[in-house]
């Protein structure tokens, strides 16, 4: 009953949609085609047996024979018995090939889409929501899968089942053939006008349904804040008021959906009566055998049932075609430049770096970075700090190329991070970020991130100095222990590890952004003890609000609406007594 409730989302331009699919899976046509031939066969053997049964009929019918011919019972039984045989043989053949078919195309699929977003820049992922990417790769490549499973099969074999049982009618008798499509097609037009009424519901249903899923998300999420405000009884209301608009949408969908059913049982019925009636007649009249009037009732049934079956198809290719389109789409964004040509950039790194002049926007029409300049020694620690939105993390990925300058350059040792390719730049650099990230695997795993040749005491020694080396000794199987949600790990810790990972990268360059912004006072002095080791003799970018950890900064840049308004060291712009002075003050008091 669920696939006959779906609506399905209509798609831009259906017949691009399915031929990019058809162009997609063009390396198994020969399997299609080899399965499409197996699915034919097996409809006309199942077509063949009801005139058989006819004829089967007429040999066993005291009043249309005299004598009873055994052998002819018998024949006629082996064929359909072979025939039904045939049939299975030749589906199952036909769906393993559409398995395999649909199984490789949806592999491809997710592999092209896997290889995309490693290619995608930083701005399309910056403005995508995770869940939309995540129902690309998952929702949206499945339908397209199901629909070369099941819905391909389904078509091909509806078609050739409608159109073969209204020719052995036809054969076997013009005017029952007659009765049965003119009845058929009165119950046909009430479905139409059904399904029309039906579909708003359906789609305030699947709408409703959303809304209802986004509260639960919402209040599970939010449920300490919830209670901290006493709000419990809004929560509630809000969710009882969404939760009878689906009662009412899906009421109203699965009653007008109910009623097709018996709508097609009984023009079913009222076709069976017809031919009866009808055939009862002319057999009295001469006109016809028994049999025939056999053969047209199993032949209504397999007339009308495929009309039912092709309509589900196609309302499941609309839906294939509009998550075709969303894959698709997807798969023809923008990619970063191709480096492919580019060659590396040998120089003698000592890690001074320029910012000469850069602008930049996300947008081309709203620039946020006007002109910033700075000039970073070899091994200064370079603090940027000011209010939220003045820029900070944008002058973070311009330097990683995140982003590319709109205009002016960043130069690393003099040379342009333009020249180099992004695999090289990124090898300069180790980052902790504000946002933690932890994946599915043991502790060790995740320290030596994408890192050869970590010994157990550098392991070790690292986390001894980040402070998660007790921690990790309570874990069951200590290094070898799974991280995963099941593990109790806080906010804090997690900031740990992945400042320890940074440590075991040893890059010759650091960028930090907010990197104690999850640990309390005393843990954070232990970091940035830790910190301070591990940025001798390095390059390094500070990102701060908590002004206190950057004190010691060679070089602090502040920045305000995209523009580096003060610069000097702690104490110099303490005696300026200007915009820094303010926020230190702000914090401290």
């Amino acid at each position: 009953m669920a696939r006959k409730m779906e609506i399905a989302q209509k798609p831009k331009n259906f017949k691009a949609s399915i031929a990019r699919i058809l162009s997609y899976s063009k390396l198994y046509v020969p399997l299609i085609v080899i399965a499409s031939i197996f699915i034919v066969f097996s409809t006309i053997c199942r077509l063949v047996g009801p005139k058989k049964l006819g004829e089967l009929a007429d040999i066993i019918n005291p009043m249309t024979t005299s004598s009873f011919g055994f052998e002819s019972v018998v024949k006629i039984g082996v064929l359909l018995i072979t025939l039904y045989i045939l049939a299975f043989v030749s589906t199952y053949f036909a769906n393993v090939m559409l398995g395999k078919t649909a199984f490789r195309v949806t592999q491809n699929l997710r592999s092209d889409i896997s290889k995309k977003i490693n290619r995608l820049p930083l701005k399309y992922l910056d403005s995508t929501p995770y869940g939309d990417v995540l129902s690309r790769i998952t929702n949206d490549v499945d339908m397209i899968g199901q629909t070369l499973l099941d819905s391909f099969s389904t078509l091909v074999g509806s078609l050739v089942m409608f159109v073969g049982s209204l020719v052995m009618m036809i054969v076997i008798n013009p005017l029952l053939a007659l009765c049965v499509v003119v009845t058929s097609m009165f119950g046909f037009m009430f479905v139409s006008i059904i399904v029309k009424v039906s579909q708003k519901h359906f789609i305030a249903q699947q709408k409703n349904l959303g809304e209802l899923n986004g509260i639960v998300e919402e209040s599970y999420s939010g449920q300490l804040v919830i209670r901290a405000f006493n709000a419990e009884e809004e929560s509630e209301e809000k969710f009882e008021k969404v939760n009878r608009k689906l009662k009412a949408s899906a009421w109203k969908s699965r009653f007008l959906s109910s009623i097709m059913h018996p709508i097609m049982g009984f023009i079913g019925n009222l076709s069976y009566v017809i031919v009866c009636i009808l055939g009862a007649v002319m057999v009295v009249r001469g006109n016809i055998e028994f049999g025939v009037i056999v053969s047209i009732m199993i032949y209504v049934r397999l007339f009308t049932n495929p009309l039912s079956q092709i309509s589900q198809a196609i309302t499941q290719l609309q839906s294939t075609a509009a998550a075709s389109e969303r894959v698709f789409e997807f798969l023809d964004e923008e990619e970063l430049s191709n480096e492919e040509t580019k060659e590396f950039v040998n120089f003698d790194f000592k890690g001074a770096v320029e910012f000469d002049n850069v602008k930049f926007g996300y947008v081309p029409e709203k620039e946020i970075i006007h002109g910033f300049s700075a000039v970073v020694k070899p091994g200064q620690k370079v603090a940027l700090v000011g209010p939220t939105g003045a820029g900070k993390t944008t002058i973070v990925n311009l330097l990683m190329r995140f982003y590319e300058v709109n205009d002016g350059a960043i130069k690393i040792d003099g040379v342009d991070v333009r020249d180099m390719t992004r695999e090289q730049l990124h090898d300069l650099f180790g980052m902790v970020l504000q946002d933690t990230w932890l994946f599915d695997g043991t502790v060790r795993e995740n320290l030596i991130y994408n890192k050869d040749c970590v010994s157990e005491e550098e392991l070790w020694k690292v986390c001894s100095a980040c402070g998660i080396d007790h921690f990790i000794k309570t874990l069951p199987h200590g290094m070898d222990s799974k991280l995963d949600d099941n593990t109790s790990i806080s906010a804090g810790q997690k900031q740990l590890f992945t400042i320890a990972r940074a440590m075991i990268q040893d890059n010759p360059m650091l960028i930090l952004d907010e990197a104690t912004s999850s640990v309390d006072t005393r843990t954070e002095e232990l970091i940035q003890r830790a910190m301070d080791k591990l940025m001798e003799k390095r390059t390094s970018f500070v990102i701060a609000h908590r002004l206190s950890t950057i004190k010691n900064a060679d070089l602090i840049l502040v920045l305000n609406k995209g523009d580096v308004i003060e610069q000097g060291t702690h104490d110099e712009l303490i005696k300026k007594n200007g915009f820094y002075a303010g926020l230190y003050n702000s914090q401290f008091g």
